[in-house]
């Protein structure tokens, strides 16, 4: 059977060797051995695991080859970590960790810079996240971060924010079968828009008749500026359930007020 020639970083994936299961454990035992040529041979072998990862990175930097050398950086991490008594595929676990490295480059490469403290904080804030998560089995609330770092829940989610990577507002995020969440359903309107008096008092009235869950949702979101990931894990229906009350009471007050 043909195999189809995809180059990327200047290497032609159908020449690269993919090894099997058996293969892959019989160098591991060689390289935890001490057999430094049997860890180049899972090197070698594991390279289309880094280049498929890459493929979705072509558009976000100019030196491709730079990058794939990154994730090749993840990649001999993985090796050098890997644990057979785990009982976890390979590629499962060195993932994660070629991601990481990736993401860690264009992140520290990016145009757009990070003040050096918002970036202490959200460091602060993940390690803190991860110590609740594993002390109480559940993901924590921004505001049990911010309480345990003594600062706002803005500065919380601001640092957070900032450490993302940049991608469309209509990226889709989630899809239940049925509305799509895009990013901009996530994302706070900061618009400085100024209304007249008439309007202010007409949306005012509008938003007092909707629907209690409705109305909740609409002053949270556009009032107090929550996320409705936020939201749904206060609430404790799904985010999917949030997006559709939202854009119900949305429909709800362009009825009214126009």
């Amino acid at each position: 059977m043909a195999r189809h020639k995809v180059e990327i970083c200047g290497v032609n994936t159908a020449n690269i060797k993919v090894l099997t299961n058996e293969e892959m454990v019989a160098l591991f035992r060689k390289f935890q051995d001490g057999d430094l040529m049997a860890k180049e041979e899972l090197v070698n072998g594991n390279l289309k695991l880094v280049l498929s990862i890459l493929r979705k990175y072509n558009n976000r930097t100019d030196n491709m080859d730079d990058l794939f050398q990154v994730g090749c950086i993840g990649l001999i991490k993985a090796i050098d970590n890997f644990d057979l008594n785990h009982e976890v595929k390979f590629s499962t676990y060195a993932v994660p960790m070629i991601l990481g490295e990736v993401k860690r480059y264009l992140r520290d490469n990016s145009s757009v810079r990070i003040a050096r403290s918002i970036k202490d904080t959200a460091y602060q804030a993940m390690k803190i996240k991860e110590e609740l998560t594993n002390k109480y089995g559940r993901e924590p609330k921004i505001s049990d971060i911010a309480k345990e770092l003594n600062i706002t829940e803005f500065e919380v989610v601001n640092a957070l924010e900032a450490m993302r990577e940049t991608i469309s507002m209509y990226e889709p995020i989630y899809n239940d079968g049925g509305d799509t969440i895009y990013l901009a359903d996530q994302l706070q309107d900061k618009s400085d828009t100024l209304y007249d008096k008439e309007t202010k008092i007409s949306l005012k009235d509008a938003i007092n008749k909707l629907k209690d869950k409705e109305k909740d949702i609409i002053l949270e979101r556009y009032i107090i500026g929550k996320t409705q990931m936020e939201l749904a894990e206060e609430i404790g229906i799904s985010q999917a359930q949030i997006s559709r009350l939202e854009k119900s009471g949305l429909e709800s007050l362009k009825k009214m007020i126009l």
